[in-house]
């Protein structure tokens, strides 16, 4: 009979809510407000504590006197005029009346005014009471005792928008309050004095110090410009150096400077005319060796018959020219005389010797011109090769001639500056001495400590207000913090929050009195409740009724399993009462009891335990045998769970399990079934497949969020379908279920006091499931 059903949704999905149950949560402030009236009593009893407290506070106060003096700090007229200021520190500091009041409590001003009043054997600074050993404030113990209680009855503070100072001291004795607070003001006024002119001869001394190395620094320096004077060459210059004044030290440093500048100008213009000089040499020889070898690379790669014209091309002689003119004509003459003399004429030969010779004169030509050109152009190299080397070395002395006037330079600045600090720090050393201790701050008395004629009690109304406000804010501390920690669940958004789930009923609880045992039965007396119309009990599973009825879409649930997370959570209760309900409705309905454990259904209705749903799986009776009938509820028929077996879970998961179901689903109309706690044990897991709607019973206060929410991973893991939750035993005169069940014109009357269980029946209490309620 098992029906097609959607797989349900992860643990942490949101799951959409019925239209019927509400989602809107309570705003912050109201939830503050419930909080605080659920647990009112910490509230009013932490109130009550702290006037208590208050009262006895207000009560016990000792009597103290409280002296003021008020004092004035500014800085002195004279610390603007005083030189060595600049050198120290800047003097904003001075200024700053936070620092002064840190001074004024400060434990050496403290420890002043305790030897200059002896305090630490003045009984009635100390309390001490009769003779008392004398004390010795050197004592590092007595020394902290005495600093740590001054410091304690002293309050130092600026009033605001002045440069005024408020010294307040309480004491038991009205005279040591006020004469605290003058031997204060009297040794902060010594301190300032003796701290300012400390400071100012600590500064002379370094000062005296320092002008020792200064002044060998500067003659050092001097002394290495003087050598490097030398070195360069000036002349006319002079270093004058002397402690006298700073006026014929400002002008021998002037002297120095001109004389250096001219003679450094006269070099640099010499050195540089003669690399002006060299460097147009070199460009001339490098010009006449581009020439020469341009000359001699054209004659020795030209043709010997064209020598010539190279030569003409370049500037060179015509006697190479002149040498084939007379070839050509010689053999032009040997050539005609050959046609009218034989070759052994006198003439002939003549002729073909001078032609020989005239061949051997242009060879030699041609060679002593190469000849030639090659020594032009290895002297225009030679010359070339010098030119540049003079050029360097000439460069060479220019740039040791710079870096000579560069370090002349650093060292004449180098001198100047130690000059002018040594001049400067010796004025104003011989300013400090004379002006040493004239910069200290200026501290008026507006108003010295006298003895107050009246002591200082807080109002007793303070004091009180004072302890309730601090009671009320440590109970509501308190109270928050016992329901952050309180992990169970106590509202129906709260519950829709954690499950992610609607509610489907929020069930009351009532109480149990001891009915007439002998007036009626077990199951009467269970019943009278549910038939009563008035009963905000009923109604609460009225709801339970409707909401299962319409939470399948087209046809209401067949099979409905009531189970819960833990045990003692009060489904036994739901399961019975909904059936009954059910059963009111001219339908056929039966409930088995599925927990095989620890069954107690037929508790509830005074029935025997022995034949049930144990003995039907086990085929030892048949369902017709098992099944009890309620004459109270004339529809509903009771499966007990029968005994106990050895295998509940195997039973349960049976296929004959499956069939017995199947057949309930053709003969009733509804089929509620009560299973065993889901984190207990599998049972109801196994049972929750089969169902076509399953409800969680959520106990009011008891359930956790964590166990609650672990069984509905369980049950959604192995697709069921999970209707809903039922919060069970809520007590609705709670905060905040204030007015859930009443409404302004339209409300019950108050029948809660009756229970549809009775108390009368013994075993019912003993055996009664202990998150039951009525």
């Amino acid at each position: 009979m098992t029906s097609a059903t959607p797989q349900a949704p992860p643990p942490d999905s949101t799951v959409p809510h019925s239209g019927l149950t509400s989602s809107t949560s309570d705003s912050a402030l109201t939830e503050a407000i419930a909080v605080v009236r659920k647990r009112k009593w910490i509230l009013i009893a932490c109130a009550l504590l702290g006037l208590i407290y208050g009262f006895y506070t207000a009560s016990t106060q000792p009597i103290l006197y409280t002296a003021t003096g008020r004092i004035e700090v500014r800085s002195s007229t004279s610390a603007s005029q005083f030189a060595v200021n600049n050198v120290m520190a800047s003097g904003d500091d001075d200024n700053n009346l936070d620092t002064e009041v840190q001074i004024l409590t400060s434990d050496s001003l403290l420890l002043t005014v305790a030897r200059e009043m002896n305090l630490a054997n003045n009984p009635d600074f100390t309390g001490a009471k009769g003779p008392q050993p004398f004390r010795n404030v050197s004592d590092p113990v007595v020394r902290s005792q005495i600093i740590r209680q001054l410091g304690s009855d002293l309050a130092v503070n600026v009033i605001l928008r002045t440069k005024i100072i408020r010294i307040t001291c309480i004491t038991g004795k009205a005279q040591l309050s006020a004469d605290i607070v003058n031997h204060l003001i009297s040794a902060y006024q010594q301190r300032s004095f003796e701290s300012r002119f400390e400071s100012t001869q600590r500064v002379s001394k370094w000062l005296s110090a320092q002008l020792d190395d200064l002044k060998q620094q500067v003659e050092t320096s001097q002394e290495q410009l003087i050598d490097l004077q030398k070195k360069l060459g000036f002349v006319g210059v002079g270093l004058d150096f002397g402690s006298s004044s700073s006026g014929s030290g400002s002008s021998g440093g002037s002297g120095s400077g001109n004389g250096g500048g001219s003679g450094g100008g006269g070099a640099t213009t010499s050195t540089n005319a003669s690399v002006d000089g060299l460097l147009a040499a070199a460009s001339t020889a490098k010009v006449n060796r581009i020439l020469a070898e341009s000359r001699y690379r054209v004659l020795s790669s030209s043709d010997p018959n064209l020598l010539e014209s190279n030569l003409d091309a370049n500037g060179g002689q015509s006697e190479l020219s002149k040498l084939r003119a007379d070839i050509a004509d010689t053999r032009a003459q040997l050539a005609q005389s050959s046609i009218t003399m034989g070759p052994k004429n006198p003439t002939i030969l003549s002729l073909q010797a001078h032609l020989t010779e005239s061949r051997r004169e242009l060879n030699d030509e041609q060679q002593r011109l190469l000849t030639e050109a090659k020594q032009t152009l290895v002297a225009a190299k030679a010359n070339e090769d010098q030119t540049n080397a003079a050029v360097e070395d000439e460069k060479n002395e220019a740039f040791k001639m710079r870096d000579d006037m560069v370090e002349y330079s650093l060292r004449q600045r180098d001198y100047e500056a130690s000059r002018t600090l040594y001049e400067g720090l010796l004025s104003r050393l011989r300013a400090a001495s004379v002006q040493a201790g004239l910069d200290a701050q200026e501290i008026d008395i507006v108003d010295p400590a006298y003895k107050p004629a009246t002591m200082t009690l807080t109002p007793r109304s303070s004091v009180i207000g004072k302890m309730l406000g601090i009671a009320i804010i440590l109970g509501l501390i308190l109270t928050f913090t016992m329901e952050s920690l309180d992990n169970g669940i106590r509202s129906v958004a709260e519950i829709e929050q954690v499950t992610q789930m609607p509610s489907l009923a929020v069930i009351p609880r009532i109480r149990r009195l001891a009915a007439d045992s002998g007036a009626m039965t077990v199951a009467q007396a269970n019943v009278a409740v549910l038939a009563t119309s008035k009963s905000q009990f009923s109604e609460a599973f009225r709801s339970l009724r409707t909401s299962l009825l319409l939470a399948g879409t087209g046809h209401p649930p067949k099979l409905i399993l009531i189970s819960s997370a833990t045990p003692t959570e009060g489904k036994t209760t739901v399961a019975t009462n909904l059936a009954c309900i059910l059963a009111q409705r001219e339908t056929k309905v039966i409930l088995i009891d599925a927990d095989l454990r620890r069954p107690n259904v037929h508790h509830r209705f005074g029935l025997n335990g022995r034949v049930g749903l144990s003995t039907v799986l086990s085929g030892a009776a048949k369902l017709e045998d098992a099944v009890r009938n309620i004459p109270e509820v004339p529809n509903l028929d009771v499966l007990t769970s029968g005994p106990v077996p050895p295998f509940p879970t195997e039973m349960l998961s049976s296929e004959a399990m499956h069939d017995l179901l199947h057949l309930c689903a053709e003969r009733y109309t509804h089929i509620v079934i009560d299973s065993p706690p889901i984190l207990s044990v599998t049972d109801g897991i196994i049972l929750a497949r089969q169902a076509d709607a399953v409800v969680l019973v959520v106990r009011h206060s008891k359930s956790s969020r964590q166990a609650v929410r672990r069984a509905r991973d369980l049950l959604a893991r192995v697709g069921s379908v999970l209707t809903g939750v039922v919060l069970n035993a809520v007590d609705i005169n709670s905060p905040e279920y204030h007015g859930y069940y009443g409404y302004s014109g339209y409300s019950y009357s108050n029948i809660d006091s009756e229970s549809w269980e009775s108390g009368a029946n013994g075993n019912q209490g003993n055996n009664r499931e202990p998150g039951d309620q009525a």
